[in-house]
């Protein structure tokens, strides 16, 4: 089923069901890299700051594709008991694909931020925004990174997400988002890209252009 025809459309089906937040004190950050295009769309239409948030997927030691976990700034780490338990991984093993996915995602950082402040997050809405959301456990990692950052309100925006996870990250004991804003939210979902007719990788560089035009004024995020 075909619900986008791309990202940036995506993102200006995101944003009409978010026009209730203008006003508000929020920061929109995408979440590279397929989310950035997203949250640029986002950003836009709410006339707000746009920044990234960075995160990593900690995939199974046989099988990377599935998800044990998930790495963000700041030190957080979010781990999916079922699946470890399932697969039956060790501390050890888990240590190993932090310490694996943790240098990638500092090198990504410095690449992605060239140069660039974060932008402070303390006592603001943060606004995540991926192309969509399949098992929850990188958007998880994202909602405790932002607020360790000093985040008051945390809401997770994506243009589709499998029902189960929409209510998985409805935030419990702080750890998800304080609410889920989403286009659509199927059962039987198997993949986000089965929803947009073109869903081409998204490259550091698209992604480090965005952030610059955002960054000197020239894509109205001000």
């Amino acid at each position: 089923m075909t619900l986008f025809t791309d990202r940036a459309d995506a993102g200006r089906q995101l944003a009409r069901l978010l026009q209730g937040l203008r006003g508000h004190n929020i920061v929109v950050l995408g979440l590279p890299r397929g989310g950035v295009p997203v949250a640029v769309e986002v950003a836009r239409a709410l006339h707000v700051p746009l920044d990234v948030i960075v995160v990593r997927k900690l995939g199974l030691p046989l099988d990377p594709e599935v998800a044990m976990g998930a790495i963000g700034e700041e030190g957080v780490r979010v781990l999916n008991p079922r699946v470890l338990t399932l697969a039956e991984v060790t501390e050890a093993q888990i240590h190993a694909a932090e310490r694996r996915e943790r240098a990638v995602l500092d090198a990504r950082v410095e690449e992605l931020r060239r140069g660039r402040a974060r932008l402070d997050l303390t006592g603001r809405t943060a606004l995540i925004v991926d192309d969509g959301v399949a098992t929850g456990s990188t958007a998880r990692a994202a909602c405790r990174v932002a607020r360790h950052l000093g985040a008051e309100r945390v809401i997770l925006a994506v243009p589709v997400i499998a029902a189960q996870a929409e209510g998985e990250l409805q935030r419990p004991a702080g750890e998800a988002a304080d609410e889920v804003i989403a286009v659509a939210a199927p059962f039987g979902f198997a993949a986000v890209g089965q929803y947009y007719r073109r869903f081409d990788p998204t490259e550091d560089a698209e992604v480090t252009a965005l952030l610059a035009r955002a960054a000197d004024g020239r894509d109205d995020t001000d």
